[in-house]
Order: structure tokens, then sequence, then C-alpha cells
């Protein structure tokens, strides 16, 4: 059991290290963004949302992972607590 909660740890904690975003982070291949950068600096603004755009399609994966993790996690935890021996 003590195995089990420290593998999900250790997987909780790269996962969030993993979805912690990086301030220079690129969200697009190095075309696009030679692309986006030139666009913004004659006063263009897509490349910012191409941007946002990408990263937004990126976090709702991680959600949905997420969510299927803690609820397995929950269901495990549910079926430990029903199988207490004293």
């Amino acid at each position: 059991m003590k195995i089990v909660k420290h593998f999900f740890v250790l997987i909780s904690c790269v996962l969030l290290w993993i979805a912690t975003p990086d301030s220079t982070a690129q969200a697009q291949c190095a075309m696009c963004s030679l692309n986006a950068e030139n666009g913004t600096k004659n006063g263009n603004t897509q490349g910012n949302g191409l941007n946002d755009g990408v990263l937004f399609l990126l976090g709702v994966p991680l959600i949905i992972v997420a969510g299927v993790g803690f609820l397995w996690y929950k269901k495990f935890r549910k079926q430990n607590h029903e199988k207490v021996y004293f």
C-alpha cells in the first residue's frame, strides 16, 4: 500500500512539474514562432493569441487526465478503507 501511495505522490509531482508553464515557453513550431514574433514587432497581436490558443488546447487533455486520476484515486481509497482489519 505504501508503494502505491508513494508512486501516486511521485506521479502527481511529476505531472505538476510538467504542467507548470515556463515563462519563456514557446507553444508552436519554429516557423510559426518566427512569423508570430515578426508580426508582434509590427504591432500585430495575433501572435499572442496564437500562443494562448495553443496553450489552452494543451491544457484541456491535461485537465481530463488529472480528473480521471483523481476519480481513480477516490475509488481506490474507498476500497482500502473498507478492508480495515483489527
